[in-house]
């Protein structure tokens, strides 16, 4: 061996350490700057004006060409619906026989995950129920009895029927958004393609019934919001029930 040569084997440098979760204040607080982001937003989409001239960009005074378009009417209406609630009978088998990235749930978070899916399928349509805003196919200028009247004008009909605020048929993607709440610390990577999957599912349907003259923009993006809030609702709810020494996102 040549003298003064160092034979000491290399180490390799410690690889970086991974991200610490947040403890469950801060993880509250990133959830209402969250919620009160989407909010504002919503509040701005409204206050600008910006559903009737989208809505104009499909519909004129014969109505909405794409209304019954098979392509739009039955595949990307009626069949993502179906495609949805096959997804979720898959998660309710997953109850039981957990998803590869639902392994680190408790058996009741992945009952959480089905029941909040279930939560947000129902809870759309009980406020389209107390709803007057008709659908923009309902509009006098495109073809229908009613006049624009803005969905914050609360106990205002508009002559049209009503029970179209907020969107339903959005509600068969963005009813996933809880998923991620629940998924995000024990499955990171999954949440992360769980949330893209269901924003680009949600937005495709925002705009298929767009398109179709069946709701405003916002209308789906209410829903979205909706989605999340009761998400957070129950994900902080769970966190407050968690065994001593573990605590789920």
């Amino acid at each position: 061996m040549a003298p003064g040569v160092d034979v000491t084997p290399a180490i390799p440098p410690p690889s970086p350490a991974a991200p610490a979760p947040l403890d469950g204040r801060a993880e509250m607080t990133r959830d209402l700057v969250i919620l009160a982001t989407g909010l504002l937003g919503l509040i701005a989409w409204d206050a600008l004006g910006l559903d009737l001239p989208i809505s104009r960009l499909f519909g004129d005074a014969t109505g909405f060409a794409l209304r019954d378009q098979w392509f739009i009417s039955d595949v990307l209406h009626s069949g993502l619906r179906y495609v949805a609630w096959a997804i979720a009978l898959v998660l309710v088998v997953g109850i039981w026989r957990p998803l590869p990235f639902e392994r680190g749930l408790a058996r009741r978070e992945r009952v959480a995950l089905v029941l909040s899916i279930i939560a947000c399928a129902l809870l759309i349509p009980l406020l389209k129920l107390a709803s007057l805003t008709s659908c923009p196919w309902s509009l006098a200028e495109f073809g229908g009895p009613a006049t624009y009247v803005s969905h914050w004008r609360f106990g205002q009909a508009d002559g049209g029927p009503g029970h179209c605020f907020p969107g339903g048929h959005a509600t068969a993607a963005f009813c996933f958004l809880p998923g991620w709440f629940i998924l995000r610390r024990v499955a990171p990577v999954a949440a992360r393609r769980w949330l893209i999957a269901t924003l680009v599912g949600g937005m495709v349907m925002l705009m298929v019934q767009v398109a179709r003259g069946a709701h405003y923009v916002s209308h789906s993006l209410w829903t979205a919001w909706f989605c999340c809030l009761l998400g957070v609702v129950l994900v902080h709810a769970l966190r407050g029930r968690e065994p001593t020494g573990r605590k789920m996102a």
